[in-house]
Protein backbone atom coordinates (compact mmCIF):
# COMPACT_ATOMS: atom_id res chain seq x y z
CA UNK A 1 0.00 0.00 0.00
CA UNK A 2 3.03 2.30 0.62
CA UNK A 3 4.46 1.83 -2.50
CA UNK A 4 1.54 2.58 -4.38
CA UNK A 5 0.94 6.10 -2.78
CA UNK A 6 4.31 7.08 -3.24
CA UNK A 7 4.35 5.80 -7.02
CA UNK A 8 1.55 8.52 -7.85
CA UNK A 9 3.29 11.79 -5.78
CA UNK A 10 5.40 12.18 -3.09
CA UNK A 11 3.38 15.21 -2.10
CA UNK A 12 0.52 13.17 -1.27
CA UNK A 13 2.68 10.73 0.70
CA UNK A 14 2.98 13.62 3.63
CA UNK A 15 -0.15 14.23 4.79
CA UNK A 16 -1.41 10.31 4.91
CA UNK A 17 1.97 9.60 6.53
CA UNK A 18 1.06 11.83 9.26
CA UNK A 19 -2.25 10.45 10.25
CA UNK A 20 -0.69 6.87 10.37
CA UNK A 21 1.86 7.96 13.19
CA UNK A 22 -1.08 10.00 14.86
CA UNK A 23 -3.36 6.65 14.36
CA UNK A 24 -1.31 4.17 15.97
CA UNK A 25 -1.91 5.30 19.68
CA UNK A 26 -5.35 4.59 19.60
CA UNK A 27 -5.03 0.84 19.15
CA UNK A 28 -3.09 1.23 23.01
CA UNK A 29 -6.49 2.80 23.76
CA UNK A 30 -8.79 0.40 23.04
CA UNK A 31 -6.81 -2.30 24.97
CA UNK A 32 -8.05 -0.59 28.07
CA UNK A 33 -11.51 -1.54 27.88
CA UNK A 34 -10.45 -4.93 29.71
CA UNK A 35 -9.28 -2.98 32.50
CA UNK A 36 -12.99 -2.36 33.74
CA UNK A 37 -14.02 -5.23 34.82
CA UNK A 38 -11.24 -5.39 36.61
CA UNK A 39 -12.17 -1.47 38.53
CA UNK A 40 -15.92 -3.13 38.74
CA UNK A 41 -14.44 -5.92 40.75
CA UNK A 42 -12.46 -4.01 43.34
CA UNK A 43 -16.00 -1.78 43.97
CA UNK A 44 -17.99 -4.73 45.01
CA UNK A 45 -15.54 -6.41 47.01
CA UNK A 46 -16.16 -3.55 49.76
CA UNK A 47 -19.77 -4.23 49.87
CA UNK A 48 -19.34 -7.13 50.60
CA UNK A 49 -17.30 -6.96 53.50
CA UNK A 50 -19.63 -4.58 54.69
CA UNK A 51 -22.28 -7.39 55.02
CA UNK A 52 -20.47 -9.70 56.43
CA UNK A 53 -19.02 -6.81 59.14
CA UNK A 54 -22.41 -5.86 60.17
CA UNK A 55 -24.12 -9.60 60.06
CA UNK A 56 -22.19 -11.93 62.58
CA UNK A 57 -23.15 -9.07 65.54
CA UNK A 58 -26.77 -8.79 64.51
CA UNK A 59 -27.23 -12.74 64.70
CA UNK A 60 -24.89 -12.70 68.07
CA UNK A 61 -27.27 -10.70 69.68
CA UNK A 62 -30.48 -12.07 67.95
CA UNK A 63 -29.25 -15.90 69.43
CA UNK A 64 -28.12 -14.43 72.79
CA UNK A 65 -31.62 -12.94 73.41
CA UNK A 66 -33.40 -16.17 71.89
CA UNK A 67 -31.48 -18.30 74.17
CA UNK A 68 -32.03 -16.14 77.46
CA UNK A 69 -35.50 -15.97 76.76
CA UNK A 70 -35.84 -19.82 76.14
CA UNK A 71 -33.93 -20.23 79.51
CA UNK A 72 -36.27 -17.81 81.32
CA UNK A 73 -39.19 -19.75 79.83
CA UNK A 74 -37.35 -22.66 80.66
CA UNK A 75 -37.33 -21.92 84.57
CA UNK A 76 -40.59 -20.61 84.82
CA UNK A 77 -42.18 -23.74 83.20
CA UNK A 78 -39.82 -25.74 85.48
CA UNK A 79 -41.48 -23.89 88.71
CA UNK A 80 -45.02 -23.93 87.81
CA UNK A 81 -44.59 -27.93 87.16
CA UNK A 82 -43.18 -28.05 90.44
CA UNK A 83 -46.07 -25.75 91.71
CA UNK A 84 -48.66 -27.78 90.66
CA UNK A 85 -47.13 -30.81 91.20
CA UNK A 86 -47.04 -30.11 94.96
CA UNK A 87 -50.81 -28.61 94.96
CA UNK A 88 -52.15 -31.51 93.26
CA UNK A 89 -50.72 -33.61 95.62
CA UNK A 90 -51.99 -32.01 99.09
CA UNK A 91 -54.90 -30.84 97.72
CA UNK A 92 -55.88 -33.99 95.57
CA UNK A 93 -56.91 -32.19 92.36
CA UNK A 94 -58.75 -29.47 91.01
CA UNK A 95 -61.80 -30.24 92.53
CA UNK A 96 -60.58 -30.38 96.38
CA UNK A 97 -58.84 -27.41 95.76
CA UNK A 98 -61.54 -25.53 94.90
CA UNK A 99 -63.60 -27.16 97.79
CA UNK A 100 -60.69 -26.32 100.32
CA UNK A 101 -60.41 -22.57 99.15
CA UNK A 102 -64.30 -21.77 99.40
CA UNK A 103 -64.43 -24.04 102.28
CA UNK A 104 -61.87 -21.72 104.39
CA UNK A 105 -63.72 -19.00 103.04
CA UNK A 106 -66.62 -19.72 103.99
CA UNK A 107 -65.81 -21.14 108.02
CA UNK A 108 -63.62 -18.15 108.20
CA UNK A 109 -66.05 -15.66 107.59
CA UNK A 110 -68.32 -17.65 109.91
CA UNK A 111 -65.82 -17.86 112.34
CA UNK A 112 -65.30 -13.71 111.87
CA UNK A 113 -68.87 -13.54 112.57
CA UNK A 114 -68.79 -15.43 115.48
CA UNK A 115 -65.52 -13.56 117.51
CA UNK A 116 -65.25 -11.74 120.04
CA UNK A 117 -63.00 -8.80 121.28
CA UNK A 118 -61.76 -9.23 123.78
CA UNK A 119 -58.72 -7.01 125.97
CA UNK A 120 -58.24 -5.75 129.07
CA UNK A 121 -57.45 -1.70 128.77
CA UNK A 122 -55.72 0.49 131.16
CA UNK A 123 -57.04 3.48 132.38
CA UNK A 124 -55.58 5.90 134.29
CA UNK A 125 -57.58 9.69 134.62
CA UNK A 126 -58.00 12.25 137.10
CA UNK A 127 -62.02 11.94 137.25
CA UNK A 128 -63.43 15.85 139.42
CA UNK A 129 -65.84 14.83 142.43
CA UNK A 130 -68.53 17.45 143.26
CA UNK A 131 -71.45 16.87 145.35
CA UNK A 132 -73.36 17.51 148.45
CA UNK A 133 -73.33 14.62 150.77
CA UNK A 134 -75.89 14.39 153.42
CA UNK A 135 -74.85 12.74 156.96
CA UNK A 136 -77.86 11.67 158.95
CA UNK A 137 -76.21 8.74 161.34
CA UNK A 138 -75.42 8.16 164.97
CA UNK A 139 -71.58 7.26 165.29
CA UNK A 140 -68.85 7.15 167.77
CA UNK A 141 -66.27 9.45 167.82
CA UNK A 142 -63.21 9.56 170.50
CA UNK A 143 -61.36 12.23 171.55
CA UNK A 144 -58.21 13.40 170.31
CA UNK A 145 -57.54 15.68 173.66
CA UNK A 146 -58.96 16.49 176.59
CA UNK A 147 -62.45 18.44 176.42
CA UNK A 148 -62.91 20.62 178.76
CA UNK A 149 -66.76 21.22 180.00
CA UNK A 150 -68.33 24.59 182.05
CA UNK A 151 -71.48 24.97 183.84
CA UNK A 152 -72.58 21.51 183.45
CA UNK A 153 -75.03 20.15 185.50
CA UNK A 154 -74.30 17.08 187.58
CA UNK A 155 -76.37 15.07 189.80
CA UNK A 156 -74.15 12.73 191.83
CA UNK A 157 -76.40 10.22 194.55
CA UNK A 158 -73.91 8.37 197.12
CA UNK A 159 -74.42 6.70 200.53
CA UNK A 160 -74.53 10.02 202.32
CA UNK A 161 -74.16 13.11 199.86
CA UNK A 162 -77.11 13.17 197.23
CA UNK A 163 -76.62 16.39 194.57
CA UNK A 164 -78.55 17.12 191.85
CA UNK A 165 -78.25 19.35 189.06
CA UNK A 166 -75.29 21.53 190.43
CA UNK A 167 -73.14 23.28 188.19
CA UNK A 168 -69.59 22.29 188.17
CA UNK A 169 -66.86 22.32 185.40
CA UNK A 170 -66.22 18.87 184.00
CA UNK A 171 -63.01 17.43 182.33
CA UNK A 172 -63.26 14.23 180.01
CA UNK A 173 -59.63 13.04 179.56
CA UNK A 174 -58.17 12.00 175.69
CA UNK A 175 -59.47 9.05 174.20
CA UNK A 176 -62.88 8.92 175.32
CA UNK A 177 -65.20 7.54 172.87
CA UNK A 178 -68.60 9.63 173.18
CA UNK A 179 -71.50 8.23 170.94
CA UNK A 180 -72.63 11.29 168.42
CA UNK A 181 -75.86 11.78 165.99
CA UNK A 182 -74.86 13.34 162.81
CA UNK A 183 -77.44 15.44 160.96
CA UNK A 184 -75.55 17.67 158.45
CA UNK A 185 -74.78 18.40 154.74
CA UNK A 186 -71.27 17.99 153.69
CA UNK A 187 -70.09 19.50 150.52
CA UNK A 188 -67.54 17.63 148.30
CA UNK A 189 -65.54 19.07 145.42
CA UNK A 190 -62.12 17.59 144.79
CA UNK A 191 -60.42 15.21 141.70
CA UNK A 192 -60.21 11.60 142.51
CA UNK A 193 -57.45 9.78 140.47
CA UNK A 194 -57.96 6.35 138.85
CA UNK A 195 -56.06 3.36 137.53
CA UNK A 196 -57.34 0.65 136.78
CA UNK A 197 -57.78 -2.35 134.11
CA UNK A 198 -61.30 -2.56 132.44
CA UNK A 199 -61.99 -5.74 130.78
CA UNK A 200 -63.90 -5.63 127.39
CA UNK A 201 -65.55 -8.64 125.77
CA UNK A 202 -67.34 -7.22 122.18
CA UNK A 203 -68.76 -10.01 120.01
CA UNK A 204 -68.51 -9.14 116.30
CA UNK A 205 -72.18 -10.18 115.71
CA UNK A 206 -73.45 -7.43 117.67
CA UNK A 207 -71.80 -4.78 116.06
CA UNK A 208 -71.59 -2.95 112.85
CA UNK A 209 -69.23 -5.81 111.16
CA UNK A 210 -72.15 -8.79 111.66
CA UNK A 211 -73.25 -7.52 107.88
CA UNK A 212 -70.50 -7.59 105.86
CA UNK A 213 -69.43 -11.20 107.22
CA UNK A 214 -73.04 -12.63 106.12
CA UNK A 215 -72.43 -10.76 103.23
CA UNK A 216 -69.35 -12.53 102.10
CA UNK A 217 -70.37 -15.95 103.41
CA UNK A 218 -73.62 -15.52 100.75
CA UNK A 219 -71.24 -14.51 98.36
CA UNK A 220 -68.87 -17.87 98.88
CA UNK A 221 -71.83 -19.89 99.49
CA UNK A 222 -73.18 -21.13 95.99
CA UNK A 223 -70.08 -21.87 94.70
CA UNK A 224 -68.88 -23.92 97.79
CA UNK A 225 -72.18 -25.92 97.35
CA UNK A 226 -71.82 -26.32 93.84
CA UNK A 227 -68.34 -28.28 95.15
CA UNK A 228 -69.76 -30.10 98.31
CA UNK A 229 -73.10 -30.03 98.50
CA UNK A 230 -72.98 -31.69 102.12
CA UNK A 231 -70.87 -28.76 103.35
CA UNK A 232 -71.31 -28.34 107.20
CA UNK A 233 -70.91 -25.03 109.28
CA UNK A 234 -69.74 -24.53 112.71
CA UNK A 235 -72.92 -25.71 114.58
CA UNK A 236 -72.53 -29.32 112.30
CA UNK A 237 -75.75 -27.92 110.24
CA UNK A 238 -76.05 -27.80 106.74
CA UNK A 239 -74.89 -24.82 104.27
CA UNK A 240 -76.30 -25.71 101.41
CA UNK A 241 -80.69 -25.25 101.55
Amino acid sequence: MADSKNTTSPLDQLPRRAPVVSVSPPPAKEEKPPETPKKSKPASKPAQKNRYHFGPPFWTIASALSLTVNLVLIIILLAVWINVQKLSQSIGGAMNMGNFLLGGLYSNFEKMDRAHITASIPVEAEIPVKFDLQLNQQTNVVLSQNVTIDNALVTVKTGGLNIVNALTTIVLPQGTTLPVFLNLTVPVDQTVPVSLLVNVDIPLAQTQLHQPFTGLQDVVKPFYCMLNPAALNQDNQPVCP
